[in-house]
C-alpha cells in the first residue's frame, strides 16, 4: 500500500477530514473547520481587548484613588 494520501484520494470518504457529524460530508467539514477557525480567531481577540480594558480599569481606579487621597 502506497501513502495515506494516496489511499484517501482513492477512497475520500475514508479520510477523516472528510467526516462531519459521523458522515461523509467534505463541505460541512470544510464548513466547521471554518467556522472553528473564526471562533478560535474570537476567543483570542476578545481575550486581548479584555486584557486592555483590565489595564484601563486598573489605570482608573489607581486615578480615583489619588484623586480621593490627595
Amino acid at each position: 500500500m502506497g501513502e495515506w494520501s494516496e489511499y484517501f484520494e482513492d477512497f475520500p470518504e475514508e479520510d477523516p477530514a472528510n467526516q462531519h457529524n459521523g458522515v461523509y460530508d467534505p463541505e460541512g467539514a470544510k464548513r466547521a473547520r471554518s467556522e472553528a477557525k473564526v471562533r478560535d480567531k474570537v476567543i483570542e481577540d476578545s481575550k486581548a481587548l479584555q486584557e486592555k480594558l483590565d489595564a484601563i480599569a486598573a489605570k482608573a481606579r489607581e486615578n480615583a484613588r489619588r484623586r480621593v487621597n490627595g
